[in-house]
């Protein structure tokens, strides 16, 4: 049902903000509210478009997604729940340029956030999907804070994400949910990890963090196997869930 599907992704909001505004770091209150501003102004997007399509045509509310899908709607009012959807799925995925509550969030916290799921019922568009792999990847090459440098890589992943839903084919669908696996077990790793080496060494900038491989030996062997898979190291599941992206986008009529 949507309102339930909405009501159990919107009660994470809540916990997540006081998390990061009572135990993060010294810009937690700014993050916090940047987080639950972008957040929850997608969230009325995204509740504003559910209740229009349960609404519309009936004198009582149709809460049933597959029969709310199947139903005729006028070509405008598509546009508009589709903007809406876009939106709201668009800042929690998220995709540039609504994208910035992430690294900042991520910066100042110990866990992973996202919620790329939603693209698997709105889709998007390759244009935008590719100008954020190549920015979000070129921002992170260049920040210093190093969970700030894996939130933006994570962003970058997000792109194959979407690529491979609007690939529209099963090939491209698949890569991409086993892209959202993998992204979810590494992203969360690391993150792990780079909270993990921040609580023992009180560094989180790169340029300071030279030689930790002599104190903390077994925190460096697994961030640089999570990384090299991250990097989707041929062999390892990053590789293999973008491959996969790929041969659906070349299998795509779209293509």
């Amino acid at each position: 049902m949507l309102p339930q599907q909405k009501e159990n992704r919107e009660l994470e909001l809540i916990p997540v903000y006081l998390l990061l505004s009572m135990w993060g770091g010294k810009k937690r209150l700014y993050s916090a509210i940047k987080f639950i501003l972008y957040t929850a102004g997608g969230s009325v997007f995204l509740l504003l478009g559910v209740l229009g399509i349960g609404l519309y045509g009936s004198n009582e509310p149709i809460l049933n997604f597959e029969t709310s899908a199947n139903q005729s709607y006028p070509v405008a009012l598509e546009i508009i729940f589709y903007i809406g959807f876009f939106v709201a799925f668009a800042v929690k995925s998220p995709i540039i340029p609504l994208h910035t509550w992430l690294p900042d969030t991520h910066g100042e916290a110990h866990y992973l956030y996202a919620s790329s799921w939603n693209f698997i019922k709105n889709g998007s568009v390759w244009f935008v999907s590719t100008i954020q792999i190549i920015y979000a990847a070129s921002t992170s090459s260049g920040q210093r804070n190093l969970k700030k440098r894996i939130a933006y890589s994570s962003v970058s992943h997000m792109g194959f994400i979407i690529i491979g839903i609007g690939s529209i084919t099963d090939t491209g669908l698949n890569g991409a949910i086993l892209q959202i696996i993998s992204h979810g077990f590494l992203g969360a790793a690391l993150f792990f990890l780079a909270g993990t080496s921040y609580d023992r060494i009180r560094l989180v900038y790169l340029d300071e963090m030279g030689g930790i491989a002599i104190p903390m030996p077994k925190i460096f062997t697994m961030f640089s196997i999570f990384s090299m898979a991250s990097l989707a190291l041929p062999g390892m599941s990053g590789f293999v869930s973008e491959l996969i992206v790929f041969f659906g986008i070349i299998t795509s009529q779209k293509f």
